[in-house]
């Protein structure tokens, strides 16, 4: 393997885990800021009022995503596996 080929491979598993993690990320991180200023203006310091709405939304995101993501995941696993051939020859 030269460096050329394991720095490409990184770059691209970097690259998907980014792209898969960033919209439920995304949505976590602006129900968060949605909850925050609903407690800023009704003066409610309650920590379960920002978690459980926060996993909810998560599993929510994560569920709807899932098929998205599957795929990604499915095409950088074919991707690796036709590197083998370029990797071993």
């Amino acid at each position: 393997m030269t460096e050329e080929i394991i720095i490409q491979l990184l770059t691209d598993v970097f690259y998907t885990t980014l792209l898969i993690l960033l919209p439920i990320l995304g949505v976590s991180l602006i129900v968060g800021i949605i909850i925050s200023i609903f407690q800023a203006a009704t003066s409610i310091q309650e920590m379960t009022l920002t978690f459980v709405p926060k996993i909810i939304i998560t599993a929510i995101a994560i569920i709807l995503l899932l098929p998205w993501m599957i795929d990604k995941m499915v095409s950088f696993t074919i991707n690796i596996f036709n590197m083998f051939n370029t990797v071993i020859k």
